[in-house]
Parts: structure tokens; C-alpha cells; sequence
């Protein structure tokens, strides 16, 4: 996991969300010229990843309602966090509304099952999981739902062990219009 995980932070460049930061344990990994932010909506996660790395902004926030302008960053970084956010569709939108253009989304997600029986499994104890590993959703689709919010997943980088996937997407262009492009209108559904 600690591989992916450097992986996941190498790649970041220019100002990063760290999207569901957490206690901070993606900060320290970031390259010097990744200027990173940290967002979590726990103020317990938030006081402990302020020990990890006491330079980095952080900010207490939604990742349904990002209190950023519009192609604020080059990067959004996110690491086992879209299994937990409530509303993962409307938190991809608002991926892309603050991701620059020409910007990534790398990922780091546990995903649902490719087989039948491991699928029918992870569906089975959802509902008891989600209540007792702080909304953790185990078996949703998290590759398919990027795609639906418009981005393309690159085949660089990408890899799947089990249920873990981690990858790269560009929001596409044929997909969504941005609000941030001039005479552009938005919409993201």
C-alpha cells in the first residue's frame, strides 16, 4: 500500500488538493513543487495530519462542496476516500469545476468486485460495514461513476490488485464544459 500511496502523491504537480486528507498520512509524500493542500470535513482527522505536516494549509470542507474558485488546482489527489463520500457524483463535479484545465485526478480507491460471488458478498455487508467502518461503502463502483462524472481514466500508471485501483483521469472535454472556460456553460449533471 505504501507504494501506491507514494505513487499517488509523486505525481501531483503545481497547487494539489489532497481531497479527504485525513490524518495526513499522503502530505509528507508530495514532491517540493507540489504546493498541497490538505481537506477533510473531521476536525479530529485535521488536528492529527496538522502534527504530520504543520506547513500545509488545511481546510475543513465537503468534498460536495469544495470552498475553492473554479480551476484552482492542477491536481486533486485522493486516497480510500469516495467509498465514504455521501454523495461521490456531486463530489466528482465538484472535482472538475476546481481542477484547472489540463488537470488530473489520481486516485487510490478500493472498489467493488469484478466477480459475481465477491460482488454479491461485498453487497451482502454493505449495510452493516458502512455502519461500523465510518460509512465505508465497500462495494461501490468507483471507476465507473469517474467515468459517468466525465473524466477519461489513462491507461499510464493505472493498476488493480483485488479490489484497489489506483489511476489518473482527465476531465473529458467532450463530455462537460466548464464554467471556468470563456462563454462556456456548465453542465455537469
Amino acid at each position: 500500500m505504501r507504494r501506491w500511496r507514494e505513487w499517488l502523491a509523486r505525481g501531483a504537480r503545481g497547487r494539489t488538493l489532497d481531497l479527504g486528507c485525513g490524518t495526513g498520512r499522503n502530505l509528507p509524500l508530495f514532491p517540493k513543487e507540489a504546493r498541497a493542500i490538505g481537506l477533510d470535513p473531521s476536525p479530529d482527522a485535521l488536528r492529527r495530519a496538522r502534527q504530520r505536516s504543520p506547513s500545509v494549509p488545511l481546510v475543513r470542507a465537503s468534498a460536495q462542496a469544495l470552498p475553492f474558485r473554479d480551476g484552482a488546482f492542477e491536481t486533486v489527489v485522493s486516497g480510500l476516500v469516495f467509498c465514504s463520500v455521501p454523495d461521490p457524483a456531486g463530489a466528482l463535479v465538484e472535482v472538475r469545476r476546481v481542477l484547472r484545465p489540463g488537470g488530473r485526478l489520481r486516485m487510490l480507491e478500493h472498489v467493488r468486485a469484478t466477480g459475481a460471488f465477491r460482488a454479491r458478498l461485498q453487497d451482502l455487508i454493505q449495510p452493516a460495514w458502512t455502519r461500523i467502518a465510518g460509512g465505508c461503502h465497500p462495494n461501490r463502483d468507483t471507476e465507473r461513476t469517474v467515468r459517468s462524472a466525465g473524466f477519461a481514466i489513462e491507461e499510464e500508471g493505472r493498476r488493480s490488485k483485488g479490489t484497489m485501483r489506483r489511476f489518473q483521469a482527465a476531465p473529458s472535454r467532450d463530455r462537460f464544459t466548464s464554467s471556468s472556460e470563456p462563454g462556456a456553460t456548465r453542465t455537469a449533471p
